[in-house]
């Protein structure tokens, strides 16, 4: 269908996992076949990886393929359900994932509607949904998960199935997408069901409302004392919750309010990012100081934020001195944590503050794309505070007017 995916292959055997990883272009994600939830994916930044990873599954059992994806660097990746007939497409909803492509779609907060991507990479994504949904004769539900880099809409995987996103997207449009979804398995049209649709580029995608909705995950890392909090390919959390706004910034301040996560409005905040996120410091660091915070920083981290004219005091790492950053954390200095991992497995010194973080309540922020949310949340806790809806008021005469299935249907 000439729909771009990333570079893929399948090994048996380490050395011709080597070989194809070498040929793909490392970094690669390296998965067993036959799992759900991410089960045992690892992201592979060097040939010896892959072959380990590769070796340990053959001891695991049967020889099954494992397989090898190029792993997309810096691209947003986007949800979408939709539900199909055999002969028409309706898009229920495209979510924009918070954290880039790599940390598991259930553990990625979302936000629908997008909030960043551009109406040509919208209209590609309604389009490439279209012919998958036709081209596989999907009747019912279908999710579609793509990567978005540099503008090029690439498809990751195509479920024809529902998803865990459905129960989402549903209070999000107020349209009961599992019942629709049940009605078109038992025989009726799409065209029949008189659904709140609006036409995009050809493509019909239910309509949405005049406010933003926000998918968190909710983790149980309170329940596993000395467990690494980091995300990653591999599926964490035990559970959803959500928040409205009619600002995306509000929507994600609740969100993260309904997932256990309370998110200061003053106070310190410390920071210690990779290298790879230094370069995209300095927005963040402004919001921050903007609305008043106290920065701290690793002493890189610091330089960085230094660089472009933001004061960060730096502060010892664990194995520096004392007192260190876990010993800010305990005697309750800090009020909000950033910090993100290096990519491989992650130092002591970042597992520590990390499990620090849990222990003391404090919320931490593992990726930069959270953590800019996390600002511009602060930012609308600020100048709006939190305001609350029934659901039901939110969606009051939508089904009536459009001749949906209402929800006692």
């Amino acid at each position: 269908m000439k729909i771009p995916q990333p570079r893929n292959a399948t090994a048996l055997i380490p050395e011709e996992a080597a070989r194809v990883a070498a040929e793909i272009g490392l970094p690669v994600l390296v998965r067993p076949s036959y799992v759900l939830g991410g089960r045992a994916m690892v992201i592979a930044y060097d040939v010896n990886t892959v072959q380990d990873y590769v070796a340990q599954a053959a001891l695991m059992g049967p020889a099954r393929p494992v397989l090898i994806d190029q792993f997309l660097e810096e691209a947003t990746e986007v949800d979408v359900d939709a539900l199909a007939d055999g002969t028409d497409v309706i898009i229920g909803g495209i979510m924009e994932h918070i954290e880039e492509a790599g940390v598991h779609s259930g553990d990625s907060s979302c936000v629908l509607p997008p909030v960043s991507l551009t109406p040509a990479v919208l209209d590609t994504i309604r389009e490439y949904t279209r012919r998958l949904a036709l081209a596989l004769k999907v009747v019912g539900l279908m999710n579609v998960q793509y990567a978005i880099q540099r503008d090029t809409v690439y498809v990751l995987e195509v479920n024809p199935r529902a998803s865990r996103t459905v129960p989402y997207v549903s209070k999000a449009t107020g349209v009961p997408l599992a019942k629709v979804a049940a009605r078109l398995m038992a025989g009726k049209k799409l065209a029949s069901m008189h659904l709140p649709v609006v036409k995009n580029n050809g493509v019909a995608e239910i309509a949405v409302r005049e406010f933003y909705s926000v998918k968190s995950p909710v983790f149980p890392f309170n329940k596993f004392r000395g467990v690494d909090t980091i995300l990653g390919p591999e599926m964490r959390s035990t559970g959803e919750v959500m928040g409205i706004s009619t600002s995306y910034g509000q929507a994600f301040a609740k969100a993260q309010l309904a997932a256990g996560q309370r998110l200061p409005r003053q106070g310190t905040v410390f920071l210690s990012v990779n290298d790879r996120d230094k370069k995209h410091l300095a927005a963040l660091g402004k919001e921050l100081s903007s609305l008043g915070f106290r920065l701290l920083a690793t002493r890189g981290t610091a330089a960085a934020l230094e660089a472009v004219g933001i004061q960060a005091q730096a502060v010892f790492k664990v194995n520096e001195g004392r007192p260190n950053i876990v010993d800010l954390v305990k005697t309750g200095k800090i009020d909000l944590i950033i910090n993100t991992p290096l990519g491989r497995e992650s130092f002591y010194d970042e597992k520590s503050i990390r499990r620090a973080a849990i222990r003391y309540n404090i919320p931490c922020i593992t990726t930069l794309a959270a953590a800019n949310a996390a600002a511009r949340g602060i930012h609308a806790l600020h100048e709006q505070g939190i305001e609350v809806a029934a659901l039901q008021d939110l969606h009051k005469g939508q089904a009536a007017a459009s001749g949906a299935p209402a929800s006692g249907d």
